[in-house]
């Protein structure tokens, strides 16, 4: 016998069935039978958080905010025409109901000289802005660049937000009842920061002032200009209008 001959294995014997007869070999692709996979439906209910292994549960959702009612009228807008246009009627003797000064709108602005520096300050100043406003605010930016300044033209470095109807009077009742008694060392309005067509403008030093804002939350503190701009023609209407709105002018 040669060296390279080795002597073959013997086969594996044939199980023989039941009456003894040998079983037909399966096909290598097609009979034989393979376990179904389950689909994901039918996979067992998703494991929680506390389950050991298991996937977080899935964020619940935001809950939307109630709508207001339709008979809904902010407080000082009805204060408005109840009182206050009874009083400037008798008070300048207006011959029509048109002539009677009414609230335009009121314009928020906020100017942030450090985002020369920092595009990031203004960002955070539009997000107080719009919570204090309830609108989200424009971002104003520069029309010329000034070299003494670093500033260029069409730098971010402000942001601004006008408010008409019923946002107007609700912020208005919120500066006059909340925000200007917060303010420190506050001695009241001027009453000649009239312009000349009876249009009104204030500043304040620290935006923390209204409710909206939480002083934690603040990075900076920003001051901002608030402009109310009325119909009146002269400034005596202007005041009176303003002071039938609880403006706490200084006498």
């Amino acid at each position: 016998m040669a060296e390279d001959e080795k002597p073959a294995k013997p086969g594996k014997p044939e199980k023989a069935g039941p009456d003894g007869a040998k079983a037909p070999k399966a096909a290598k692709g097609g009979d034989k039978a393979r376990p179904e996979k389950t689909g994901k439906g039918d996979r067992g209910a998703p494991k929680g958080k506390g389950d050991p292994g298991g996937k977080a549960a899935p964020k619940a959702e935001k809950t939307a905010r109630a709508p207001r009612p339709k008979d809904y009228r902010p407080r000082l807008k009805s204060h408005y025409e109840k009182v206050v246009r009874e009083e400037m009627a008798k008070q300048f003797s207006y011959k029509n109901p048109m002539q009677i000064p009414r609230v335009e709108k009121v314009v928020l602005n906020m100017g942030i000289g450090e985002a020369v520096n920092d595009r990031k300050k203004v960002d955070s100043a539009a997000k107080d802005l719009a919570m204090i406003a309830g609108q989200r605010p424009v971002i104003t930016r520069a029309r010329k660049s000034i070299a003494t300044y670093k500033l260029r033209d069409g730098m971010p470095i402000g942001a601004k937000v006008t408010l008409r109807g019923d946002r107007m009077y609700e912020f208005l009742d919120r500066l006059v009842t909340i925000a200007l008694p917060r303010v420190k060392d506050f001695r009241g309005l001027n009453a000649k920061s009239f312009d000349g067509r009876g249009n009104f403008a204030l500043g304040l030093r620290e935006h923390i002032v209204f409710p909206e804002i939480n002083y934690d939350d603040v990075d900076e503190i920003w001051g901002m200009d608030v402009i109310v701009c009325t119909s009146a023609r002269t400034d005596e209407e202007a005041r009176a209008l303003l002071r039938g709105f609880n403006f706490p002018f200084r006498t």
